[in-house]
């Protein structure tokens, strides 16, 4: 789905108005209004049946940017409040990342193929006569789909020569490359989280918001006004989300409020050097090939969906990690959190002891916006420890093989093929490689199609990002 869409305006909104909230001392004595301060234009056109089930809608999605799992969430009355100042006494996160709205869910039925009113009743009738299971007749001239014998092949939607056969998906199941995502007695969609990678295909492509992150945001600014230090982590993806120098960026981030600003791509640039020497290793020990280690939801689907390609992924730590490990070495004394467009990451913070909080890029331009950063006006830090261009470019599709090939004397034998999206493709291609049939003796996996620069938790739109990030990179040293 595209990234600008009323979901996600709806989303920003939410956190721009908890942040403010936050900032003013006035959080639990505001945070009940705001479901009705969002509805409460007269010419505001209900989403549901009325705007008091809106209403109730707004609170709930409230309850996951408060950080909190909303599954089977029935409203008792419980002012917002209340959880408000639970989320402001926590001073521990836990899993699962993802949390499912059950009121937003559309419930949608099972994803089939209708027929529309383009049909012309050809004289040809390939949808009739191709169909498997005789599921498509002819009636009064017009094409019709009996649904018990349809097994949604799609063969009558591929021959028809008027596109007039549509599949309507189940958005958020359809996406799920793992089939993670599933109906429970009520037709409302369940994560099987023995299952999910964390890729956030389900949150990039529901429609209607049902999916959602459980957000972090309160969690980081509680601990600052408790007098914590914080050292934010950027992704390099995150450096293409506003269109501003690195030294601006820096900037904005100390205006924000973050004592010790770090490059995450000044990890990457580890993890490229130390991943072209496990390359290097790996080929002297005749090993057929190598995959890339850091896309934590790759490293997911391989632990629990194809576990014979286990002994082929990096053992090198990701980015995150070792910019963690500088960050701690410097300023042990800080929180440390990291910043980025992903899902995956969030959990992969939760796993590792060096990373406190994980925000996403989405919540930082809430963050600017709530206080007021311009980030093109932000005042220009010095980069002290610039990152190189290898490192920049780890978010854009192609980035980490070309990272580690810059690592690697000139006449490495070094042949990379590239999973540019975990979809169901890219899976059977990664499956293929575990059963021997590789292509190249380097996969690079990236989850989200584009790389991290179209991450499900992106502020800009992926190509402005990935334009600016090759300018950035370009311009670097390396």
């Amino acid at each position: 789905m595209h990234y600008n869409n009323n979901a996600l305006l709806i989303k920003r909104n939410l956190l721009v108005s908890l942040i403010k909230l936050f900032f003013e001392d006035k959080l639990e004595d505001g945070i009940d209004r705001i479901p009705y301060q969002m509805t409460s234009d007269p010419n505001y056109q209900p989403i549901r049946c009325c705007v008091f089930h809106d209403r109730v809608i707004l609170k709930i999605r409230i309850l996951a940017r408060l950080g909190f799992s909303v599954e089977d969430y029935e409203d008792d009355g419980t002012a917002l409040a209340l959880h408000a100042k639970k989320a402001l006494e926590r001073t521990a996160i836990s899993g699962p990342v993802l949390t499912v709205l059950d009121e937003a869910c559309n419930a949608c039925v099972k994803a089939q193929f209708l027929i529309t009113n383009a049909c012309q009743g050809c004289l040809a009738r390939p949808c009739l006569l191709n169909c498997p299971k005789k599921a498509v007749s002819m009636n009064e001239g017009h094409a019709g789909i009996d649904k018990t014998k349809c097994i949604n092949c799609g063969i009558c939607q591929q021959v028809c020569p008027y596109h007039a056969i549509i599949k309507i998906p189940v958005p958020c199941e359809e996406a799920c490359p793992v089939g993670a995502i599933s109906k429970n007695e009520a037709g409302k969609e369940r994560i099987d989280y023995n299952k999910c990678i964390f890729c956030g295909n389900c949150m990039r492509e529901c429609p209607f918001g049902a999916m959602m992150d459980k957000s972090q945001i309160l969690d980081v600014l509680m601990a600052k006004k408790r007098g914590k230090k914080i050292s934010a982590l950027f992704a390099p993806a995150v450096a293409g989300q506003f269109r501003a120098s690195i030294g601006k960026l820096l900037g904005a981030l100390k205006q924000a409020g973050f004592d010790e600003v770090y490059e995450v791509a000044l990890g990457a640039d580890i993890t490229a050097k130390n991943e072209a020497l496990e390359f290097t290793e790996r080929m002297e020990k005749g090993e057929p090939f190598m995959t890339t280690s850091c896309c934590p939801a790759y490293i997911e689907t391989v632990q629990k969906h194809i576990p014979d390609l286990k002994s082929r992924v990096s053992e090198t730590r990701t980015p995150i990690h070792y910019t963690a490990e500088i960050a701690a070495r410097e300023h042990p004394d800080h929180l440390r959190v990291f910043i980025g467009p992903c899902l995956a990451k969030r959990k992969e913070g939760l796993d590792d002891p060096l990373v406190d909080y994980v925000l996403t890029a989405e919540e930082l331009g809430a963050l600017f916006l709530a206080l007021g950063i311009d980030v093109a006006q932000a005042e220009e830090a010095p980069v002290l420890r610039p990152a190189k261009a290898g490192g920049r470019g780890f978010p854009l599709s192609g980035g980490v093989a070309e990272a580690v090939r810059r690592n690697l004397p000139g006449d490495a034998n070094f042949h990379p093929e590239y999973v540019n999206g975990l979809n169901k493709e890219g899976i059977a291609l990664m499956k293929a490689w575990s059963e021997g049939r590789n292509t190249g003796n380097i996969l690079e996996v990236m989850a989200c199609p584009g790389g991290c620069v179209a991450g499900p938790m992106v502020y800009a739109n992926p190509k402005t990002a990935t334009n600016q990030l090759k300018k950035i990179a370009e311009e670097s040293e390396g």
